[in-house]
């Protein structure tokens, strides 16, 4: 299974994805500070981390359709569109966290937003965890080389890479 849509041979859901994640995460940490005592300047900066991740999620998300409804595979179909399912649920969870902030003075989270962003994220860590399943088997995201030995090539012009 491999996704359709790529840029420069890599998969570009995955690659989107991670744009939201790390905004998300960085919100939670923001909110954490707050409640630990930091300025609520801090929590402002959650809340508009969280802005910026949902306009991230929403490419993700195209993205995750595109593959979804491209897919001639039917078990390719299966987890492109469960991996679809899930983008769009951790989205709609995180854009609703982000409308109850909206009511309170400057956007601070209390207590059980900051709970409820900490469940958010771990459905998006397994959703992105899921969504490498469309990468293809043996691939990953990222730039794995492998290890060659001079056995593995006859004429000797690889070298050993890790």
């Amino acid at each position: 299974m491999q996704s359709r849509l790529r840029l420069g041979g890599h998969p570009v859901q995955p690659l989107l994805l991670m744009f939201p994640l790390g905004l998300f995460v960085m919100a939670l940490i923001f909110d954490l500070a707050c409640l630990l005592g930091a300025p609520d300047l801090v929590g402002t900066l959650a809340f508009w981390n969280l802005a910026a991740g949902l306009a991230g999620g929403l490419l993700a998300v195209f993205a995750s359709g595109f593959d979804a409804f491209a897919a001639r595979d039917p078990e390719y179909a299966k987890v492109a569109f469960f991996s679809l399912l899930l983008d769009v649920g951790v989205l709609i969870w995180f854009a609703v966290l982000t409308l109850m902030r909206v009511r309170s003075h400057d956007r601070v989270a209390g207590f059980g937003l900051v709970l409820l962003e900490l469940l958010g994220l771990a459905a998006a860590g397994f959703g992105a965890w899921f969504g490498g399943r469309i990468i293809g088997p043996n691939r990953s995201p990222g730039m794995r080389r492998t290890a060659f030995s001079s056995a593995d090539d006859p004429t000797g012009t690889r070298s050993r890479t890790v």
